[in-house]
């Protein structure tokens, strides 16, 4: 028996459309901890944030991928394949998904996250477990009650109700385990929407399942 601690993101927006601020996919991507390894990743995160202040790198912010400098991001790459985590991703690719599952935010959000977490609980969750997912936090408040509905209402068909589970939607920097989810997705997205490998190739040993739900497909909705 294990508490097994999911930390999710989200990368892509939900402009279905294709202007040149919309991105070409919406993903989901989470890392899967157990028991006390959260806290020594946190740590070790923690040291590293003040080991780069001496240098006076990272002074003013958390770390976030899309805004680091590289040397930044070297370092927390250098990290992450210093911990044995797995890494699941779910991408859609948004012009092929049909207009009743875009019919709002949440409801295309709903829809990723029941593709990701139907997998991740297949091959992640053993008898006796206990859940703690967080995720995120994205979204107006009012928005957020939306979001977080989506995600609870998944866990609810994807999981037992024996199963005990918390779901949490905290800021991306309040928990330096959101934030290495945050670098493993901002490092595949770069992959799908830029074709850029260069930070995929340093996180790709610790992909489980990379999954593009609507790879198969050929039609294009708009």
């Amino acid at each position: 028996m294990s508490t097994v601690y999911v930390f999710a993101d989200e990368t892509g927006n939900f402009d279905f459309s294709r202007h040149k601020s919309a991105t070409k996919y919406f993903g989901v991507g989470t890392i899967v901890l157990r028991d006390h390894e959260p806290d020594a990743l946190s740590a070790d995160m923690a040291q590293l944030r003040r080991e780069l202040a001496w240098k006076d790198q990272g002074l003013d912010s958390c770390f976030h991928a899309t805004e680091d400098k590289q040397p930044v991001r070297d370092e927390v790459f250098g990290l992450i394949s210093r911990h044995a985590f797995r890494f699941d991703v779910t991408l859609l690719e948004k012009s092929k998904s049909q207009p009743q599952l875009r019919t709002s935010d949440h409801t295309f959000y709903k829809y990723a996250w029941f593709y990701h977490l139907r997998a991740l609980a297949r091959s992640e969750f053993r008898q006796g477990d206990s859940v703690f997912l967080v995720t995120s936090a994205i979204g107006t408040k009012k928005g957020r009650a939306l979001f977080r509905a989506a995600v609870d209402d998944v866990m609810r068909q994807n999981l037992s109700y024996r199963v005990p589970r918390v779901l949490a939607f905290w800021p991306n920097s309040s928990d330096a385990c959101l934030q290495v989810a945050d670098y493993c997705l901002w490092a595949v997205s770069r992959k799908y929407e830029r074709n850029d490998t260069r930070s995929y190739d340093l996180i790709k040993a610790k992909i489980r399942r990379e999954y593009d739900l609507f790879a198969a497909g050929t039609v294009h909705y708009y």
